[in-house]
């Protein structure tokens, strides 16, 4: 018997897309998690999100508190795997600056900007754009109004709070949402959601906020997330942990695979998005990786890059991947370069190298190779990148003279 023949028919939600990943209206169930890194650090985060990506993470969240974040981001989000989307805490104005950065979604707190006109502005500016937003109630900040007619956080305040959010968007005729309802107390989530998802046809976001550190974050993530999503609630989750985000998107997509809600994969392969630095066609050559991969039981984290200037360093999670450089690829194996092919060769000296490493194990790649060979030529074709192409191929600079009239305007 087939496990969809036994399992809740999901709600039908209207779809929105967060960058090219589908969420609501029957797409898979989505993983998201938070760098934990300072925006402004921007090899810091880019090398998060690449671990998080390839732990099975979908959509990625950065904060974008400062000035200082939202120029990181018009650096990062040319070159992250997966979507950005950018946290905004209580300045309207970074909402503006991070769209300029060129994210893909924003996440708001109605308890955070409560101004009708700040909110609109922004909603207005996102329409335009082409950009979703989430409106991300929380028990633990509610609008104190909303606080005192309900005598706290009750699932009915929360639900009102989204209602009250939406009726901005919609004053604007902005429609490009998601929800979520989140608390620190299970039962109050899961009562929040259900109430939600009977007066709106919104996508909703799931999540237990401020779960705590394993193993009782996890428990507590999974009671609310995977009660929701049994009775056909939820379009996209995260855990929220206290420990590396990176068991957050583990455990998102292990639930998702636990429940039937996300197939099993063999290679797991990651690869960026071509930003201006790229050497080769990336999704061609990621195509091929996939097609050459094929059934083969190797359940390894793969990656493909465009360049060996950002590559190996962004993707040094992945057990192996192959950066481009000088017309030649680049092998890296958790980081550490191992080989040199031609660029004709990278997707065949890709599948032999996995196969070498899933029988014999990432070290025993490590010591096989003339690492201290690889890392010569790879610096040798990063020094000669970086001088023909300079170190600006996404005009990042600028994004930056932009976002800083947004933030100064």
């Amino acid at each position: 018997m087939d496990v969809s023949d036994w399992q809740t028919e999901r709600k039908r939600t209207r779809q929105i897309l967060v960058g090219d990943v589908a969420i609501g209206g029957g797409a898979p169930v989505t993983v998201q998690s938070m760098t934990i890194t300072k925006t402004a650090d921007v090899e810091g985060t880019l090398q998060q999100i690449y671990a998080l990506a390839a732990a099975g993470c979908d959509i990625v969240r950065c904060t974008c508190n400062e000035a200082e974040a939202a120029e990181g981001l018009a650096q990062i989000v040319p070159r992250s795997p997966i979507p950005v989307i950018a946290d905004i805490h209580h300045q309207y104005k970074m909402a503006l600056a991070a769209m300029e950065a060129g994210v893909h979604g924003l996440r708001l707190n109605p308890g955070n900007i409560r101004k009708p006109e700040h909110i609109k502005v922004v909603a207005s500016e996102a329409r335009d754009r082409g950009i979703p937003i989430r409106i991300g109630v929380n028990a633990g900040s509610l609008d104190p109004e909303l606080y005192e007619k309900y005598g706290g956080p009750t699932p009915e305040a929360m639900v009102e709070s989204a209602v009250r959010e939406m009726a901005y968007f919609q004053e604007v005729d902005f429609d490009l949402m998601k929800i979520s309802v989140k608390a620190s107390s299970v039962p109050l989530m899961v009562e929040a959601y259900r109430q939600l998802s009977e007066v709106t046809d919104v996508p909703l976001h799931l999540g237990v906020t401020e779960a705590g550190p394993p193993p009782a974050g996890l428990i507590k993530g999974t009671a609310g997330i995977a009660t929701l999503l049994l009775e056909g609630i939820g379009d996209t989750i995260r855990y929220s942990l206290t420990a590396d985000p990176v068991e957050e998107a583990r455990a998102g997509r292990q639930l998702l695979e636990a429940l039937g809600l996300r197939q099993r994969k063999n290679v797991d392969l990651i690869a960026c998005p071509s930003c201006g630095r790229a050497e080769v066609d990336v999704i061609d050559i990621a195509t091929r990786a996939m097609e050459a991969f094929g059934d083969r039981k190797l359940p390894l984290q793969v990656a493909v890059m465009g360049c060996v200037v950002n590559g190996p360093g962004e993707a040094r999670e992945a057990d192996i991947g192959i950066a481009a450089g000088n017309k030649r690829g680049h092998l890296f194996v958790k980081g550490r370069n191992i080989a040199v092919v031609p660029e004709s060769e990278m997707v065949e000296a890709l599948v032999e190298w996995a196969e070498f490493i899933h029988e014999h194990g990432t070290d025993a790649a490590i010591e096989k190779a003339d690492t201290a060979l690889a890392e010569r030529e790879a610096a040798k074709d990063r020094s000669s990148l970086l001088d023909t192409q300079g170190a600006d191929v996404n005009h990042s600079t600028e994004k930056i003279v932009e976002i800083r009239k947004k933030i100064s305007g």
